[in-house]
């Protein structure tokens, strides 16, 4: 974490990690052999990150149905509405991203300040105290997570 964020802040470059790999598949786009494919590629990047807590979901489905289904639909909408919502405001999403875009080294570097601050915290155990502090402060934050 700490080097990512030393990285992200733009402190030091490490080529290796400015590398890209890209797999250029000639797939004609409006079909549905193309949907599949996008759809493939999705599903490979995102399943470490996503894959536990459906797994998990499904998991609390089986024992607890009426709170499984729930928490599917609660899943279900946190994965698609922000694909949904980028589709229906298309034309404000680009400009908002254009927008966005002229501030993206302030974007970055306020990123890996947070990334250190978190490999600090994390080395020095003060995570875990400031995660109790904030429990027993906030006692409502147990139930979102």
């Amino acid at each position: 974490i700490l080097v990512f964020g030393v990285f992200t802040t733009g402190l030091a470059r490490l080529s290796w990690m400015e590398r890209e790999l890209r797999f250029q598949a000639p797939i004609a786009s409006g079909r549905p052999s193309g949907a599949y494919l996008l759809g493939l590629a999705f599903a490979f990047g995102w399943t470490p990150c996503i894959g536990p807590q459906l797994s998990m979901i499904l998991t609390l489905a089986a024992t607890d149905p009426a709170r499984g289904t729930g928490l599917l639909g609660v899943y279900a909408l946190g994965l698609g509405l922000p694909f949904l919502l980028s589709a229906i405001f298309i034309e404000r999403s680009i400009g908002l991203m254009n927008r966005i875009k002229r501030h993206m080294g302030l974007i970055e570097r306020i990123s890996g300040v947070l990334l250190i601050a978190v490999g600090v915290l994390l080395l020095t155990g003060w995570l875990g105290v400031i995660s109790y502090w904030l429990l027993e402060t906030f006692p409502a934050l147990a139930a979102i997570g």
